[in-house]
């Protein structure tokens, strides 16, 4: 009968390493305490900085995209408002017209042919500005509106709602909300 070698168990103090052990461990490369996916590697250190460069970048374009879309947007505002006061300057150079031919026109006159000709040069003009959106406004009746009106003229009279316009010296003219001319009027208090 074979006796079989049965294995000791040891206890920590007892397994101490012997000098052989400690001599080839020794001679062993040592391996570092971090774990293998903890170590940096110099190619993941690269792709980090790449990625963050990128994130800049990119964010330098946005910026630069939302810049270039408040330059758009401010000159296309500034063009209109060019556009706009252009307009306005051009007709107001046309407005004595208007005046000449509405004191033309009410002056009472036996030759029916030069009055017909003036009714139609006004109608004509009439046209013009209002292809071109301008309102011809100042009527005795309205409301005074400051905004609008230059009361050069009031009156007292107690027939009359106040801030109501009585006469009319000169009409107004406006392109939706920029007055051309005021309109210059007198005003009932």
């Amino acid at each position: 009968m074979s006796k079989e070698k049965k294995p000791v168990e040891t206890t920590p103090e007892e397994s101490a390493q012997t000098p052989e052990a400690e001599a080839i461990e020794a001679n062993l490369p040592e391996v570092q305490a971090n774990p293998p996916e903890t170590q940096t590697n110099p190619l993941e250190q690269e792709l980090e900085q790449l990625k963050s460069d990128l994130a800049a970048e990119h964010d330098k374009l946005l910026r630069l995209a939302a810049e270039f879309d408040n330059y758009r947007t401010r000159s296309n505002r500034e063009k209109d408002r060019i556009y706009t006061d252009a307009k306005a300057e051009v007709t107001e150079k046309f407005l004595p017209v208007y005046d000449n031919l509405a004191r033309a026109l009410a002056v009472e006159t036996a030759d029916e042919a030069y009055k017909k000709g003036v009714e139609m040069t006004m109608n004509g003009l009439l046209e013009i500005l209002g292809k071109l959106n301008v309102e011809v406004y100042g009527e005795p009746g309205d409301l005074f509106d400051p905004t609008i009106h230059n009361a050069v003229m009031h009156v007292e009279d107690e027939q009359l709602k106040e801030s109501t316009v009585v006469e009319v010296f000169q009409k107004g003219f406006r392109m939706s909300d920029k007055v051309v001319r005021f309109a210059m009027v007198k005003v009932a208090n």
